[in-house]
């Protein structure tokens, strides 16, 4: 668990309200839940965004065109700094 998150969960817990490891568990608990959520609906739509694109050859031309013409102007600026 990264520390930044350990960091943050304190202020969310109250001593007074009760047990402070069920406080700690049902927040975490939600995180957990809420990050599963969110990261099963980007899943979803990137399933759905690769279909799209897949049944689109101009789209594929397309990205194949972008990515050669950035990969390009990549090389020319590496070339031109190593003569520095």
């Amino acid at each position: 668990m990264p520390s930044c998150i350990l960091s943050l969960l304190p202020q969310f817990i109250t001593p007074g309200l009760g047990s402070v490891l069920s406080q700690s568990l049902i927040l975490g608990c939600t995180q957990v839940i809420i990050s599963v959520a969110v990261n099963g609906m980007i899943i979803l739509l990137a399933g759905q965004v690769a279909l799209f694109l897949g049944r689109r050859p101009g789209w594929q031309q397309f990205q194949r065109w972008l990515m050669a013409t950035v990969l390009a102007g990549m090389a020319v600026k590496i070339a031109f700094e190593a003569r520095k």
